[in-house]
């Protein structure tokens, strides 16, 4: 029983929990769900200028794009925040002074960019060779066939995938705590360690768990769902029927 005991007290201290949980509302899951958004809209245009430069005919924008992709998915992503969140905060304290929180963002940001670029990428380049050629043969440029049949067609093959980043980034926004966040910018992890440290048990940061789960669980069966509904896919003619209505509007 003692054991048990030792437990309860340690992760199921419900006063500790109520005593912390209106900051946890207020506070950390608004700016965990501002870091990982921000990050994933930044990291989304940036992902799609890699992806169309890792795509490229020419050497010169090949390679930036891969050494890129290469370096942000290879370090570790607490070593990339503290890079970029430290090394860069001498330059931008003249901007918008010793705060840390827009480093965080960026740094998320061209992490999530490198991931994201491959996923455009992949996406990309599972459309079908023939669905350019066609956009050609109706009298696009190799650009507008690109923007216009090529890149929809893929982006809606990874969505899923894009979602998976998402909740990648809400999980890796805990990082942003090693910058030391100001009080009204902290995140749902760095909330739920402040308040453990004060009480002497961890049932606030099995809150601030409870609240990641609430988060990603349902956006993970969100993605098993579009996973679904895009491998049934649409009629095998559906990407005909979108040239058909392009090189219609393009006359």
């Amino acid at each position: 029983m003692d054991v048990w005991s030792t437990l309860g007290d340690t992760f199921l201290d419900w006063e500790s929990m109520k005593a912390v949980l209106p900051e946890m509302l207020k506070v950390g899951l608004v700016n965990t769900l501002i870091l990982a958004a921000a990050s994933v809209v930044l990291g989304t245009v940036l992902g799609m200028v890699v992806a169309v430069l890792a795509l490229s005919r020419r050497r010169w924008l090949r390679w930036p794009a891969k050494i890129y992709t290469d370096i942000f998915r290879g370090l570790p992503a607490i070593l990339t925040i503290l890079l970029i969140g430290q090394g860069l905060s001498p330059i931008t304290r003249h901007w918008w002074g010793p705060n840390p929180y827009p480093l965080g963002i960026l740094a998320l940001s061209l992490i999530a960019a490198a991931y994201i670029g491959e996923i455009f990428r992949s996406g990309i380049q599972s459309v079908e060779k023939g669905q350019l050629e066609a956009a050609r043969a109706l009298g696009f440029s190799y650009s507008d066939g690109m923007r216009l049949v090529v890149i929809p067609q893929g982006v809606r093959r990874v969505l899923p995938a894009l979602v998976n980043q998402f909740i990648a980034l809400v999980k890796e926004s805990s990082l942003v705590y090693f910058l030391g966040l100001l009080a009204s910018q902290r995140e749902l992890f760095r909330i739920g360690q402040d308040a453990a440290a004060t009480n002497g048990n961890l049932s606030p940061l099995l809150l601030a768990g409870i609240f990641y789960l609430i988060i990603t669980v349902p956006l993970t069966h969100l993605v098993n769902y579009f996973d679904k509904r895009l491998r049934e896919g649409r009629p095998a003619d559906s990407e005909d029927v979108v040239l058909e209505e392009l090189a219609h509007a393009n006359r």
